[in-house]
């Protein structure tokens, strides 16, 4: 059950995620709710960096937002500096 929550989860964080930085991105519903995870794993991180978080809390909703927007951020940074030819 924990997994079908944690992909849960992930898949709201990463469509909120996606509705504030609107764009073309790639992927459809896995690639959202990978997003989401992901910035849940990299909230938690940022957050028991900060001492929000002990160890063995796991971030917030909101926090998984947050990080799920860092990883957009990033993606469409690095993206935008490749050139196809």
């Amino acid at each position: 059950m924990s997994l079908l929550w944690t992909a849960l989860i992930g898949l709201i964080a990463g469509a909120l995620a996606k509705a504030i930085m609107p764009g073309r991105d790639p992927g459809g519903i896995i690639i959202t709710m990978l997003l989401g995870v992901a910035g849940a794993m990299l909230g938690t991180f940022l957050g028991r960096a900060v001492g929000w978080y002990q160890p063995g809390e796991a971030a917030g909703l909101i926090a998984a937002i947050v990080g799920a927007v860092l990883l957009l951020f990033i993606y469409r940074s690095f993206r935008g500096r490749s050139s196809v030819a």
